[in-house]
């Protein structure tokens, strides 16, 4: 009895289940206004602020800008759009952010329009130039990050976050067009401490980094004594030369600890008379760096001034050079 009792209750719950299966109904959601989720936005606007390092050179480099269209189907008639370089927003993006930099100056770009048209049917813009000069008279100064915010206006809905594109611009010349100088006359004539003893007879002193062996190296001193920074180096390279910038190999071991990070080049035309010409940063990695100068001068000395090291007081290196 117990077992058919079992039975007959199984029976009803299931009848249940279908009862209602059987009872349901299609959902019919309301109309939407697809249009709601149709909007204009510039693509590169994704991945604000948008780098650029560009070569320096006779022809005028470009960038693309240009609008799409998101959301659901495609435009039922064209869309006219329009675009602008806004200045106010250099302030506001630098605020926001803690950067300070400027506008790129008008005559150093030129839009090829500041007007398109998304077509009906289609979802964007064909894409459009952005010319910046960088050599010549207007061109933007090498070296130097600028900041170009293009916006994009039109009578149809615009995703405001994407409204803008921040172009950072950097011009810098083509370093392969700039060799490294040949240092078989070149001198160490100061230094601010060596290792000459605890590294070995072939390790340690100044004059390694000028051998042209990566597995040698100069060590700051630290048997008998352990100066801190600043450390240095002075160069003579035996003639006047243009320093476009540095090479560097640090000393070739895995670690980062006494790998110059933070250094400052000074230069000379007679071993007296001293101008600092600006600060670098260097990286750890054991290959070796070319790094610009932030301005080209002429020298025959220079001094290789390490203000701090990674993760130690003292410094080593490889090898010097410039170019």
């Amino acid at each position: 009895m117990e077992k058919r009792k079992i039975t007959v209750m199984a029976f009803a719950a299931l009848s249940g289940m279908l009862l209602i299966a059987g009872c349901k109904e299609e959902v019919q959601l309301p109309d939407q206004d697809e249009s709601q989720y149709n909007q204009l936005y510039m693509p590169l606007a994704v991945n604000n602020p948008v780098e650029n390092t560009l070569v320096v050179s006779e022809t005028d480099q470009e960038l693309i800008y240009g609008a799409n269209f998101g959301g659901l189907g495609y435009p039922a008639e064209d869309i006219s759009i329009s675009f602008s370089v806004n200045p106010a927003l250099v302030a506001d993006f630098n605020e926001a952010n803690g950067t300070s930099y400027e506008l790129l100056p008008a005559e150093a770009y030129a839009l090829s329009t500041t007007e398109a048209t998304i077509p009906q049917g289609k979802l964007a813009t064909e894409p459009l130039s952005l010319a910046v000069k960088t050599s010549g008279e207007g061109a933007a100064a090498m070296f130097k990050t600028y900041l170009l915010p293009l916006t994009m206006h039109s009578s149809f809905k615009v995703n405001e976050e994407l409204q803008t594109t921040y172009y950072l611009i950097t011009a810098e010349p083509d370093i392969a067009d700039y060799p490294d100088y040949d240092r078989s006359s070149w001198e160490i004539v100061d230094f601010s401490s060596e290792e000459a003893n605890g590294e070995g007879p072939n390790n340690g002193r100044a004059i390694f980094v000028l051998d042209g062996d990566n597995q040698t190296f100069w060590h700051s001193q630290w048997q008998g004594a352990s100066p801190g920074p600043p450390h240095h180096l002075t160069i003579d390279m035996g003639e006047v030369k243009t320093l476009h910038g540095i090479n560097t190999t640090v000393r070739q071991v895995s670690g980062s600890g006494g790998k110059p990070e933070q250094v400052r080049i000074d230069i000379s035309l007679d071993n007296e008379n001293w101008v600092e010409v600006g600060e670098l940063v260097l990286s750890p990695a054991n290959s070796q760096q070319k790094t610009w100068l932030p301005e080209f001068v002429d020298a025959r000395y220079f001094r290789f001034v390490v203000l701090s090291s990674n993760g130690s007081s003292h410094t080593h290196l490889a090898e010097l050079g410039a170019y």
